[in-house]
């Protein structure tokens, strides 16, 4: 049972890495549907520079760089260009998921690193998932800059007439955004699952892009909302631990994304906005044209 809940919270906190900087994308009113994409060149390239150079630190560090990278590119066509978010978000992910098969192919297989040690038993990154929950919240909630990035995502025109540059306020949410979901894959691939494989992120990214919504843009309810997924995925790993010969493993492993269609469709109802004020942002998804 102990090795069940520790794999839940691990899978938990790239779940919450993700989640976390589309969360900050949205406020600022930018959507980025590209996460699995992101995730998938932060993983592979990851776990190239890892494998090629025997460090972890580049390996996380090679994630960073290009999920920043590809955070930039997604401003670019949605804030410089005014590029449908969607439509740009969909176009990484379907260049994530062809060039990460390409590039990654030769190196199918284990890391073949000694495994990164943990404290009390669970990874140090479920320990900083939490430290980024609680800092994010502190920003968004109790600092001018988290304001800024709530106002140009509510209001544009009107954070720009107060003196906020929106274009500035929205690359910078972008790219962290595209940081935090490059870091997300990397985890994944060099600590939770080190076995690079074709697609072997499964979903992850669209799974964390669901939690941004399930948690109504609050930092908490999104960490709260990771553990449930967590818990859901290794169900559906594991399902003979609690369900013994009941359905095959491979219905099992719908289970979290039927939850996440599930979950988007009680949360999208009158019902639910009405009594637990799950309200977007306002500019969410709109492009801003300084008049």
């Amino acid at each position: 049972m102990l090795p069940f809940l520790i794999r839940s919270l691990e899978a938990a906190m790239i779940f919450t890495f993700a989640g976390l900087g589309e969360l900050v994308d949205q406020r600022s009113g930018i959507l980025n549907v590209g996460l699995e994409g992101i995730m998938l060149f932060g993983a592979t390239l990851g776990f190239i520079a890892a494998k090629t150079t025997g460090n972890y630190f580049i390996g996380f560090m090679v994630g960073l760089g290009i999920g920043a990278a590809l955070g930039l590119l997604h401003g670019f066509f949605s804030i410089s260009l005014g590029v449908d978010q969607v439509v740009s978000g969909m176009g990484i992910w379907i260049f994530g998921f062809g060039m990460t098969t390409y590039i990654g192919n030769p190196y199918t297989g284990p890391l073949g690193l000694d495994k990164l040690p943990t404290i009390l038993g669970v990874s140090p990154f479920f320990y900083l998932a939490v430290i980024m929950v609680v800092l994010v919240w502190f920003v968004l909630s109790k600092t001018g800059l988290g304001l800024q990035i709530r106002s140009v995502g509510e209001r544009p025109s009107v954070a720009q007439v107060s003196g906020i540059s929106v274009t500035r306020i929205r690359y910078m949410s972008v790219i962290f955004g595209g940081m935090m979901s490059g870091f997300a894959g990397a985890v994944y691939a060099l600590y939770y699952n080190p076995v690079w494989n074709y697609n072997f992120l499964m979903g992850w990214g669209f799974i964390s892009l669901a939690l941004v919504f399930f948690s109504m843009w609050n930092p908490y309810i999104l960490f709260g909302g990771a553990v449930l997924f967590g818990l859901l995925w290794q169900l559906a790993l594991n399902p003979q631990m609690f369900f013994p010969g009941l359905a095959s493993r491979y219905i099992w492993r719908m289970v979290p994304f039927i939850m996440t269609i599930l979950v988007l469709v009680l949360i999208s109802s009158k019902w639910f906005r009405s009594r637990w004020g799950a309200t977007k942002p306002e500019a969410l998804g709109q492009p801003y044209h300084k008049e």
